[in-house]
């Protein structure tokens, strides 16, 4: 029933577009040197989106989330997935084109830091970042929901940057992954 649903197949649609772009702002902002681009970029791109796109997550991390506090179905969060991890690898794909090396499309733990210290900041940011989305399935129809989302997103990527990357996103982490085939460290993301 839920699968003839056009609301199920809009959602699902919002969700590949949503982290196609999101995807795609932040791995051609990671071209420029230093980590305040990527966190800025991803920020903007991410408050725009729940502006716009009816709040999709574009964020495995956060869809995971939602299935296990059982605020999101079994069916639409295995298919939101889906459209996540496949928009991403075409995302990446299409920035490797285009972009002058792959430098900046992993995240990669820092030689300043431990294997250790990147997942501690990784889970950090992360968990801030989900607060912000649980406030907003709450009332994402409040104007300062977008400023909310994409400031935590802001703000985990600069905390988590120098350590992990930060990422705060497996499909971010998981398209340059498949495109390259650099999987070090890809856990911590």
């Amino acid at each position: 029933q839920e699968l003839r649903s056009g609301c199920f197949w809009r959602g699902v649609l919002a969700e590949a577009a949503a982290t196609l772009i999101f995807v795609g702002v932040v791995l051609g902002a990671s071209a420029a040197p230093g980590p305040l681009a990527p966190a800025l970029a991803g920020g903007l791109v991410a408050g725009t989106l729940a502006c716009t796109l009816g709040a999709p997550q574009a964020n495995p991390a956060l869809t995971m989330a939602l299935l296990c506090t059982r605020k999101l179905g079994a069916l639409r969060g295995a298919a939101g997935l889906l459209a996540q991890c496949a928009a991403a690898v075409l995302a990446s794909a299409a920035a490797r084109m285009v972009l002058p090396d792959d430098a900046g499309l992993i995240t990669r733990v820092s030689a300043a830091g431990t294997v250790g210290q990147a997942l501690a900041w990784e889970t950090f940011a992360t968990f801030q970042l989900a607060l912000a989305a649980f406030a907003m399935t709450t009332n994402h129809t409040a104007p300062q929901a977008g400023l909310a989302l994409g400031s935590a997103v802001a703000a985990g990527a600069l905390a988590a940057g120098p350590f992990s990357g930060g990422s705060m996103n497996p499909a971010r982490s998981l398209g340059p992954a498949v495109v390259t085939g650099v999987w070090d460290n890809h856990w911590v993301s």
